[in-house]
């Protein structure tokens, strides 16, 4: 992601806060650390992925570094990461090293990790308030321990911070609106998901097992230089469709059953994030294709509604009143179909949410509210529309033919000038397009 015209949304992003520091303080500073290695085992490691906030201002993919920001500097952009080491580097892979990193990713300093908190303690001092992402406990105590040392030594002139603001909410307010570029990776990454979910529909029958249609997935994603899922995927057969982050992947696949996937494609940093229901066999029953309406009708209702000025909320109530219509016509839910409606009735049926916003992270940052009212949609937002029906076994007051059965129909949506873009309607959705793809 880090080449011409790439590299300008990042120093476009960096101005950005760098702008909001000034407004806030005359000696602001904003501190957003690196993600660090994670252990798996003893001595080896998971795959390393980078935090997402500092990815989204950097474009650099190492661990143990630390951006820092500071308008009043006479070097406003600094970084500090891993000087190179030939030893280090045979061992553990290539670094870009500190005289690099300053050519490479148009910040105005670089410094070694290793001597960055010198150059803090001379950031921090005079500094009136540092904005610094407040999950982060490691980056908080090394901060305030630098902080308590300048407080010691107030006969030599040092000055410590008196304030202490969380970053997190300005970065979220700028990643929830995707530029063209980011939209763009969005796109492609949506496109890769739908050839692994079509990959997938083929190569499914009686006899598979749900970790060998996982890996048919994730090679398509590598194929199509995804190195990786955007997150653990999901292929739940029979009942295992019912837990909603069934991950297990460990069950055979068999004859008479829906295979509910759910998986993604994250390329250069971003997300896709696909669900598909279908039947093993190639071939809906009776009662699957009715049920199987019901979330597509109820999908497409929510989707209607998406445009500027509109909201998750009237998403969902949308999507709550065809789910809620439709249960009631197969009977399973009965009673008067306005109270049911009014009531929320569909509700233990599908437990969580409509969808989510999408970008970097799956369930990418951003409030849903705000100033106490739903978040008005705008264009250039990224969310998914899931809804779903799960009926475990055993469920009270339904009957035993519903038992097993979960259904979730998940698709990607830019909101547009005009209403909504659909990055994923390429899957095949309906009943008929889905037996005739899996048919040939």
């Amino acid at each position: 992601m880090l080449h011409t015209q790439v590299s300008a949304e990042f120093k476009k992003r960096r101005a950005h806060v760098l702008k909001l520091l000034k407004k806030s303080s005359p000696a602001a500073v904003a501190v957003i650390p690196s993600a660090q290695l994670q252990t798996r085992s003893r001595d080896t490691e998971f795959p390393f992925r980078q935090d997402s906030d500092f990815f989204y201002l950097t474009g650099f993919n190492e661990p143990n570094a630390l951006l820092v920001l500071a308008p009043h500097s006479e070097t406003p952009v600094q970084l500090f990461c891993q000087p190179s080491s030939p030893v280090d580097e045979v061992w553990h892979g290539r670094r870009l090293g500190v005289e690099r990193a300053l050519e490479s990713l148009g910040v105005d300093f670089t410094g070694s990790i290793d001597d960055v908190d010198d150059h803090l303690f001379a950031i921090l001092d005079g500094a009136e308030q540092v904005y610094y992402p407040h999950d982060k406990p490691e980056l908080a105590a090394q901060l305030h321990a630098l902080a308590d040392e300048l407080r010691a030594t107030p006969k030599k002139g040092h000055q410590a911070p008196h304030a202490w603001v969380d970053i997190n909410p300005w970065l979220a307010d700028m990643r929830i609106v995707k530029s063209a570029a980011e939209l763009e990776l969005m796109r492609h990454a949506a496109r890769i998901s739908v050839d692994a979910h079509k990959r997938a529909m083929k190569f499914v029958k009686p006899g598979k097992f749900e970790y060998q249609v996982a890996a048919e997935i994730h090679h398509e994603f590598a194929m199509q230089n995804a190195l990786s899922p955007a997150y653990g995927t999901i292929c739940g057969s029979g009942e295992n469709a019912c837990i909603l982050h069934y991950t297990e992947n460990e069950s055979e696949l068999h004859d008479g059953d829906l295979l509910l996937i759910d998986a993604g494609a994250e390329y250069q940093g971003y997300a896709g994030d696909i669900t598909r229901t279908f039947p093993v066999n190639g071939r809906f029953s009776a009662d699957q294709k009715a049920l199987y309406n019901v979330v597509l009708a109820a999908q497409q209702a929510a989707l209607d509604t998406l445009k500027p000025g509109s909201d998750m909320q009237k998403a969902m109530v949308a999507a709550g009143k065809a789910l809620t219509e439709g249960l009631h016509e197969l009977g399973i839910l009965k009673g008067n179909l306005k109270k049911l409606i009014a009531n929320d009735a569909f509700r233990p049926f599908m437990i969580h949410g409509l969808g989510h916003w999408l970008g970097l992270d799956v369930h990418d940052v951003g409030t849903y509210t705000q100033a106490g009212k739903k978040r008005k949609f705008e264009p250039g937002m990224v969310l998914t529309i899931e809804p779903g029906i799960y009926i475990p076994n055993g469920t009270a007051d339904v009957d035993e033919k519903w038992h097993g059965i979960g259904i979730r129909i998940e698709d990607d949506v830019i909101i547009t000038e005009q209403g909504y873009e659909n990055m994923t309607q390429g899957v095949p959705k309906t009943v008929e397009e889905i037996e005739q793809w899996m048919a040939q």
